[in-house]
């Protein structure tokens, strides 16, 4: 029995140790865990950190589509369409013409020739745009209407006229009265030395009285080649061309000449027509560039001779459109002379109103 006893009592401790360590081993595991738990939360905070910019990157995204939508909106389909339109509009009046074939000499005359009977029969009333009752008048008139309207010169003359009447009561007056009375032609200190200077020369050169040549006509102050045609073509019926600003242009827009100095224009038209046409040709052409011809914008869509002239096109070439360009009668309007000759009036023309007067339909 004692023998037995003393087998079990050194056993009890070794079994002891075992389960002590085995509650250490357990201890440490748990502790373990509990230091890995922290270290494998703090990983995931760290992944979720480093995992939370990629997830934020979508407002980024946004905020870069926000910012390249602008240059989708652009180019907006819709509001282009006027634009390509307008362009197409351009294009299509910017579109040359076909080439104006060249012509000889004789299809040039016949061309020209043809062009101022087309002019004669719209324009059968062409006169001198100027009012007077004389020589002596329709000189001083033709200075005055440098760089102004004939328009203007007409509305100022008359009161000019009946205080002077003569080359002798012209060249004695006040220079200052004449400036005032001239004051709407513009440049009037210029115009008034000219007048006076040229009544001057008229009273002690030719006895008071309007010579009827060209050299004696050129030789008075403010008298060029232009000036002297006129008088002379409309006071003594002797053919002139008179080579206007609306002359030049439309010679040169119908290829009558290439030249640009009025005297050689004046010849080169000169030599195209019979001498005896000169002075109506000069009405028919100045008239046409006052009324239809116009240097800005022609109305191209009304005009006679539209078939006869190498510039078609280059002005308004719808009709309707056309019609509303047309100036003085052909528009509906009063002409540029008080006192219109007859033949005018019976055309349909109106007499412009005097110095002060309303101008309108």
């Amino acid at each position: 029995m004692g023998e037995q006893g003393s087998d079990a009592a050194p056993g009890a401790p070794k079994k002891a140790t075992k389960a002590a360590k085995a509650v250490k081993k357990a201890a440490a595991e748990k502790t373990a865990v509990k230091r890995a738990a922290p270290a494998k939360s703090a990983a995931k905070k760290a992944v979720a950190k480093k995992a939370a910019p990629a997830k934020k990157t979508a407002p980024a995204k946004k905020a870069v589509a926000k910012k390249t939508a602008p240059a989708k909106k652009t180019a907006p389909a819709k509001k282009t369409a006027p634009a390509k339109k307008a362009v197409a509009k351009k294009a299509a009046a910017e579109k040359p013409k076909a080439a104006w074939k060249p012509e000889s000499h004789t299809a040039l005359v016949r061309r020209a020739r043809r062009i101022d009977r087309e002019l004669g029969e719209v324009y059968p009333y062409a006169h001198p745009e100027l009012d007077f009752e004389n020589s002596f008048q329709l000189l001083v008139a033709t200075v005055l209407s440098a760089q102004t309207t004939d328009l203007r010169v007409n509305q100022t003359t008359p009161t000019l006229f009946a205080r002077y009447p003569t080359p002798e009561d012209l060249s004695a007056a006040n220079p200052e009265e004449v400036e005032e009375i001239l004051r709407p032609c513009g440049f009037f200190r210029a115009k008034t030395k000219s007048v006076i200077g040229l009544s001057k020369g008229l009273v002690e050169q030719f006895g008071g009285e309007v010579p009827g040549r060209l050299e004696d006509l050129v030789k008075l102050p403010g008298v060029g080649r232009k000036t002297a045609f006129v008088v002379l073509g409309n006071a003594f019926g002797r053919p002139g061309i008179t080579v206007d600003t609306h002359f030049q242009r439309l010679v040169r827009r119908w290829r009558w000449t290439e030249e640009t100095e009025p005297d050689k224009i004046e010849a080169a038209v000169g030599a195209l027509f019979p001498k005896s046409d000169w002075t109506d040709l000069s009405h028919h052409v100045i008239w046409h560039g006052r009324r239809m011809c116009h240097a800005r914008k022609p109305a191209c869509g009304v005009c006679p001779i539209a078939p006869l002239c190498p510039a078609y096109g280059e002005g308004e070439t719808d009709p309707e459109k056309a019609r509303k360009l047309l100036k003085y009668e052909k528009g509906g309007f009063p002409g540029q002379r008080l006192k219109p000759p007859q033949a005018y009036l019976d055309a349909g023309g109106r007499p412009a109103p005097p110095l002060g007067g309303v101008q309108g339909k």
